[in-house]
C-alpha cells in the first residue's frame, strides 16, 4: 500500500467528523469565547476549516514560511466556514492523492523567516501537524458547543446528544 492511501483513509473520516462540527456553529454566536484567552468560535472555527489547506502546502513546496504566507481570510458565517472547509479538505486530499512514496519521503520545513519551526518527513507533517493538529482543534470546537448547550455530534461513535 502507498503511503498517501494509508493517509486518505483516516483523512476522509476525520473530513466528514469535521464538517459535522463544523454545521453545529450557530451564526450568532461566532463572537463567543469561553475566556478570554480563548480563541473565539469563529476564529476557532476557522482554524479548523481551513487545515486542508496544511495538507496541500505540505504536499506542494518544501518550505513554508509564516513570513512572506497569505493565510486565508475568516469567513463570517458557519454556511461560509463549512464551503471552505469543503474546499481545504478537497484540495488537501487531492495534494495527498498526488504524492508519490519518494516525494512523500521528502522533508517539509515550517518556518517564520529565519527561525525555522521544525523540519520533518511529509507523512510525520501529515499525521502530527496536519490531522492530529486538525483534531485537537476540533475537540475544543465540541467542548464549546458543550459549553453552549448545542448538541455534540458523535465523531467516532455516539455521543450522550446522540445516541
Amino acid at each position: 500500500m502507498a503511503l498517501n492511501e494509508a493517509l486518505l483513509a483516516e483523512w476522509d473520516q476525520e473530513m466528514v467528523g469535521t464538517r459535522k462540527v463544523l454545521e453545529r456553529i450557530p451564526d450568532a454566536q461566532h463572537g463567543w469565547a469561553p475566556h478570554a484567552k480563548s480563541m473565539t468560535l469563529g476564529k476557532l472555527g476557522s482554524h479548523v476549516a481551513t487545515m486542508g489547506m496544511w495538507a496541500e502546502v505540505t504536499c506542494g513546496d518544501e518550505v513554508f514560511d509564516f513570513a512572506t504566507a497569505k493565510m486565508p481570510a475568516a469567513p463570517a458565517t458557519t454556511a461560509a466556514l463549512v464551503a471552505q472547509h469543503d474546499e481545504w479538505s478537497a484540495r488537501g486530499r487531492a495534494a495527498i492523492a498526488a504524492m508519490s512514496d519518494e516525494a512523500m519521503l521528502r522533508s517539509w520545513t515550517l518556518k517564520n523567516g529565519t527561525h525555522v519551526m521544525f523540519t520533518r518527513p511529509r507523512p510525520v507533517v501529515l499525521r502530527s501537524f496536519v490531522m492530529n493538529h486538525l483534531i485537537h482543534h476540533r475537540a475544543q470546537l465540541t467542548v464549546y458547543l458543550r459549553l453552549l448547550d448545542i448538541p455534540v455530534p458523535g465523531l467516532y461513535g455516539p455521543t450522550a446528544d446522540e445516541r
